[in-house]
């Protein structure tokens, strides 16, 4: 018989695949002798068998929940169900992954309309029972069975209303008993007639099919996505002995880490309340006190804290993230895992962790999420913008970063918003996991309500997102779609500035400026580049580009894309004319009055590069994309051409195409105009020759053919640049050497990579292409249908954004066994924007590519990952 559920005493820290995350940590910390709320963890394999047995918990896993149920009641001394001194469990989601705020919890289960009384007497404390009990009552409804908890919320403001009172601690027992009344029957109402279950057995095998079925509701989803998570690992779920923090002045809940999680500076950093339960403290409900406040409150408790606290962290040898609860003057642990972190914090971290002899350098690179070092280079306010800024208001400094947008008050709105261009900043009473969208579309987000751990702030730092939390100076609307703060008034599409270092909000939109990196991040960067066998280069297409990836260690350029270089003003009517022409002299005209633009851009380039490689694509885009479609750019084009305007036009319908991606473009327009082929190379190796004699550099160019999908195209192309070359060379008096090579951007080429060896020095994997190739659907239009996908669990993740590895790796990995089985020198890298994504680059290492190529901001993203791949497969 399988075994579906362990006991916390029976796992440890490395069955993290079968446990969980939580559940493994839980099991630890009872090997280490701390102070854990027993319990139990049913494995994710239980879950995963829930969705192949139909969204369904088997006979044989219920039964052995109801056995570790029944040791639990021992080990309590206290039954489930009791009416006179019941057992309370809470039921938490744990997948391996973190995933903080993704899934679902329920507090204070086992409660019903009978044990609440016998649980009143049995405590002393009627209004801790009646307040558990309300909060049940609202979690289970909200979590298991779907019914809104701003139902919820909205009797609780009434009843505080009519009360006269601020704070939830400060309803009586006979408050909260009206609010149970009325919650039950919020509950009836919404399940058509059905009272609140008071069978605690069914409570709980209710409760942990809903966080089975959290696993994939539709913000796991998307969190999975973001973070490249597997969609069929499943979550466990832990069943663990509730401990109270609502039971009094003795009492209380609290989330903390063992260092700060925005900067990494060593110190315990965190949050607590005293009299109450973990999601007051998360969902900002009331505002939190520091943790170092509690040495005053409760002394021998912040002592013992501080010592577990420590322990964790050397036990791990990482920065942990901890919950806990006191329960009259008692310390629990309720959980521990290594904590989110800001990429500024990991770094920091990594580096004193290795400082203070606790990890090596390889460990402290792999602590790092390759993903998160673009939070290092976004944007920070200019400093005289920044001065001349009007401050509104100020509150807590949750995520770092500068963020200036509009403003918008749902994730629907933000995330429409931002699908339309626009720089958005969220602004919520508080944020909960279903804004998870809205969250990753907005620059900043600001919220009313909620602490340094509450799920705006944590999730804002998960995502290297600016956060701004708990102004309660601001007045609020959210129906209304307005706010009032420091004597303004905003609506939607207002701008404000929020500074998520500082925690000051201005308004208007005020300048950014790019983020400069070094320190520590330099000090990563160069271990990282000891361990990685994987060259990284840009994309690049400007000068501009060019220096900001040397800056960021690009060690030259794998994509060098020609046509972004033809429409400057100067040059677009040139190009027009050259497409427009009826004959072969008229197009060497056209074109001869570009090579000086072009030549300019590759010395610009080359001189930018410092002798590090280029590869230059011959021009790509069908020509259809380069001729006007505005009247007058038509009439000064055939005012130039000595046509009439209905004359160009006509052209231009002629050269519109049915399917573009798949038509004259590529390779197939050097084939038909030669004429273009010979422009580019004498702009390459002339650039190339005067650069080498005006500042020395050795520059050997490489010349990359695109959309080949056929040996003789290759061969075509090829002769015409080789002949190009030896003429300019010859008129020069200078010989140098250079590469001439294809992207694998078609199937077909992938299929015969063997054939195309014999003609190319080098393949480049032009993966962007390849993609949609092999799927068979646009990059630009895929938008429209990816979200059913997702949700329908058809694909995971964006295949444009993440490589494809089953599919078009598969042709990937092919073509350069193939091409090297033919041409054992043949170089090969991958210049799509995979080539920044961390497990592309990944799969890039392991099949024995010797670089990839990324935008300048993804640079230090793929040199961390190609070092993590090195150090993994060591």
């Amino acid at each position: 018989m399988a075994k579906w559920v362990y006991l916390f005493k029976e796992g440890n820290a490395d069955m993290r695949n079968l446990l969980g995350g939580k559940g493994a940590n839980l099991a630890e910390m009872t090997n280490l002798g701390l102070p854990i709320p027993q319990g139990f963890t049913v494995t994710t394999e239980a879950c995963t068998d829930y969705y192949n047995s139909g969204k369904k918990i088997t006979e044989e896993i219920q039964g052995q929940i109801f056995d570790a149920l029944a040791w639990l009641e021992a080990e309590n001394g206290r039954k489930f169900g009791d009416t006179e001194n019941p057992l309370l469990v809470s039921v938490r989601s744990g997948a391996r992954a973190s995933m903080p705020g993704m899934m679902d919890t329920i507090l204070n289960l086992g409660l019903n309309d009978v044990s609440v009384e016998g649980f009143a007497k049995k405590t002393g404390n009627p209004r801790f029972a009646y307040d558990s009990y309300r909060r049940f009552i609202q979690m289970f409804s909200d979590v298991v069975m779907e019914v809104p908890k701003s139902f919820f919320e909205k009797i609780i403001d009434e009843v505080k209303t009519a009360k006269g009172v601020h704070y939830d601690t400060e309803l009586t027992a006979d408050d909260l008993k009206e609010l149970i009344a009325r919650f039950k029957q919020v509950y009836k109402d919404a399940m058509n007639g059905e009272e609140f279950p008071q069978d605690p057995k069914v409570q709980l095998m209710d409760a942990v099919k809903a966080v089975f079925r959290s696993w994939d509701n539709p913000r796991a989803i998307v969190y999975r996505r973001m973070n490249d998570i597997p969609g069929d690992w499943g979550t466990a779920v832990n069943v663990q002995t509730m401990v109270f923090g609502n039971m009094g002045d003795t009492s209380g809940t609290g989330v903390a880490f063992t260092r700060n999680p925005s900067t990494g500076a060593r110190g315990i950093y965190g949050e607590y309340l005293i009299n109450a339960q973990g999601e007051d403290v998360v969902a900002g409900v009331r505002t939190p006190q520091p943790i170092t406040k509690l040495a005053e409150d409760l002394p021998e408790c912040y002592k013992e804290f501080m010592a577990i606290a420590n322990k964790l962290e050397d036990h791990y040898r990482d920065m942990q993230d901890m919950e806990f609860t006191i329960q009259e003057g008692k310390l629990y642990f309720l959980q521990t895992r290594n904590g989110k972190r800001t990429a500024p914090a990991a770094i920091q971290i990594a580096c004193d962790l290795v400082d203070e002899g606790k990890i090596t350098p390889e460990e402290a690179v792999c602590r790092i999420e390759a993903k998160s070092l673009d939070q290092l280079l976004h944007p920070t306010f200019d400093t005289a913008a920044l001065k001349a800024g009007e401050v509104i208001g100020s509150a807590l400094p949750a995520s770092p970063g500068a963020a200036a947008g509009k403003v918008y008050f749902t994730a629907e709105d933000a995330k429409e918003a931002h699908e339309k261009g626009e720089r958005v900043i969220l602004v919520r009473l508080e944020t909960s996991p279903e804004d998870i969208e809205g969250m990753h579309a907005a620059e900043g987000i600001l919220t009313v309500r909620g602490g340094m751990t509450s799920h705006a702030a944590v999730v804002a730092r998960g995502m290297g997102t600016c956060c701004v939390s708990g102004c309660g100076e601001i007045k609020i609307d959210e129906a209304a779609k307005k706010f009032e703060l420091g004597g303004h008034a905003f609506t939607e599409g207002d701008y404000i500035s929020l500074d998520g270092t500082t925690g000051k909000i201005y308004k208007g939109d005020i300048k950014t400026m790019e983020a400069s990196v070094g320190g520590n991040f330099g000090r990563i960067m160069r271990w990282a580049d000891q361990f990685r066998k994987l060259q990284v280069r840009t994309n690049a297409d400007t000068p501009i580009d060019t220096e900001n990836a040397v800056k960021l260690g690009a060690e030259g350029i794998g994509l060098c894309r020609t046509e972004h270089m033809f429409f400057d003003p100067d040059r677009i009517p040139k190009i027009r004319k050259m497409i427009l022409s009826d004959s072969v002299e008229v197009r060497e005209a056209a074109l001869n009055e570009l090579i000086p633009f072009q030549k300019a851009d590759f010395k610009a380039m080359y001189k930018a590069l410092r002798g590090r490689p280029m590869t230059v694509r011959y021009l790509d885009p069908p020509l259809h994309e380069f001729v006007p479609t505005d009247p007058a750019d038509i009439k000064a084009l055939a005012d130039d051409m000595g046509l009439t305007p209905e004359q160009v036009k006509a052209k231009c319908d002629d050269l519109h195409e049915f399917n573009p991606m798949m038509g004259h473009r590529g390779c197939r327009l050097a084939v038909t105009y030669p004429e273009i082929a010979k422009m580019q190379t004498r702009a390459i190796i002339e650039a190339a020759i005067e650069v080498k004699e005006e500042m020395g550099y050795d520059i050997v160019p490489e010349i990359m053919i695109p959309l080949v999908g056929e040996k003789k195209e290759l061969k075509f192309v090829k002769d015409v640049v080789i002949a190009t070359a030896e003429e300019v060379m010859k008129e020069k008096g200078e010989y140098i050497n250079y590469h001439v090579g294809t992207m694998i951007e078609i199937p077909r080429a992938a299929l015969t990579a063997d054939k195309i060896a014999e003609e190319a020095e080098f393949f480049s994997f032009g993966t962007n292409d390849l993609t949609q190739m092999t799927f068979g659907f646009s990059r630009d239009d895929a938008g429209k249908f990816l979200q059913s996908y997702y949700s329908n669990k058809i694909y995971e993740s964006d295949p444009f954004a993440k490589l494809d590895q089953e599919g078009v790796g598969q042709l990937v990995a092919m073509a350069a066994k193939k091409g090297r089985k033919t041409n054992p020198n043949l170089k090969l890298g991958i210049c799509g924007e995979h080539g920044g994504d961390p497990s592309s680059v990944e799969f890039c290492h392991k099949i024995g590519l010797n670089y990839v190529s990324c935008s300048p901001y993804r640079v230090p993203i793929a040199r961390l990952a190609a070092a993590q791949a090195a150090i993994k497969q060591k």
